[in-house]
């Protein structure tokens, strides 16, 4: 039945973007109204612009509309998108399921690479997506689709390339110009706090395995050593400056471990090395100087989550012992 139906809807709907989008318009009007977020409340006082721009994506130039309504995210750039007060009607599970989206996404629906059904329902007038996704082919026929490969910018430049996709290149560089500025301040604080000499580590605990992350790898990373400055041990470094991560066993964990330790906790992680001496003798927990945070949602470089970590490591450090 599913394979009947999917090309009599396809057709249906490229009928109806052919004929002006007449059922898109009608759905715009019963769609909730989008979250205002009031550190984009420039770009959302804007009158609406209608017609299309071209974007230049990675794959070439595409046309997209020049104020997007209906927008599908199957990507990480779901916190980007309503950040900077894109109406986002659908997007994938891992963002449905960061806690940090949670309010703004409760009434969105949960789309998938594989259900074109679903998004050919939802009509939408964007998809973001990643490079990686599999149908972007068919995607393409439903909507206009830009595809970014993860990484290939750094979190920064992505977001300000977001914003140039959805016509508000402006506020996501005002977003940006902002956000460093109060990095460079809070490392400067705590550097001062902690000395200069001091160093963090960064792991995660997925199920039964630790990982140890260098500079780059989301989990407030890129904030901690590249915006603030924050010293990483030598061991980290050798093992996983180059490649990202690097996966250990809790037997050699006090060797990676510096003066603080942040921790990324899924709510699946085997926490069982928590109970171990050996844990228990590393310097920073004995010290007190241990941050954890839920790993659901920690791997995303939005605007909403790298605000949230950065309250999270000024209180951390600021206050530790």
């Amino acid at each position: 039945m599913r394979n009947i139906l999917f090309p009599v809807l396809l057709v249906l709907a490229l009928a109806v973007t052919a004929c002006g989008g007449g059922n898109q318009q009608s759905a715009r009007e019963n769609q909730p109204p989008a979250q205002e977020n009031p550190q984009s409340a420039r770009g959302n006082e804007q009158p609406a612009q209608s017609g299309t721009i071209t974007y230049e994506s990675e794959t070439g130039p595409i046309e997209v509309p020049a104020d997007p309504q209906r927008v599908i995210s199957l990507s990480g750039f779901t916190g980007n998108l309503m950040h900077l007060g894109v109406p986002v009607i659908g997007t994938d599970v891992w963002s449905k399921s960061a806690p940090q989206f949670a309010e703004q996404l409760k009434d969105v629906e949960e789309v998938s690479e594989e259900g074109l059904e679903k998004i050919i329902e939802l009509e939408p007038d964007l998809i973001i997506a990643l490079s990686t996704t599999k149908n972007l082919d068919k995607m393409s026929q439903i909507a206009p689709t830009v595809s970014y490969t993860w990484g290939a910018l750094n979190i920064f430049d992505m977001h300000i390339e977001v914003g140039k996709a959805v016509n508000k290149e402006q506020d996501a560089r005002e977003w940006v110009e902002g956000f460093r500025k109060r990095l460079e301040e809070a490392g400067a604080k705590i550097r001062e706090k902690i000395g200069e000499d001091a160093t963090v580590t960064v792991i995660e605990v997925y199920d039964k395995a630790i990982y140890v992350f260098g500079d780059n790898w989301a989990r407030g990373t890129e904030l901690l050593y590249q915006e603030m400055k924050l010293g990483m041990p030598e061991k980290v470094k050798e093992n996983a400056l180059a490649s990202g991560y690097y996966a250990l066993s809790p037997e050699v964990l006090p060797e990676f471990v510096g003066d603080y330790l942040i921790i990324s906790k899924y709510s699946n992680a085997d926490l069982s090395f928590q109970d171990t001496e050996t844990y228990k003798n590393i310097p920073a927990v004995k010290n007190g100087r241990v941050l954890e945070m839920t790993g659901e949602g920690s791997s995303f470089s939005d605007p909403y989550t790298l605000e949230m970590q950065l309250e999270l490591f000024e209180e951390f450090f600021l206050n530790s012992p």
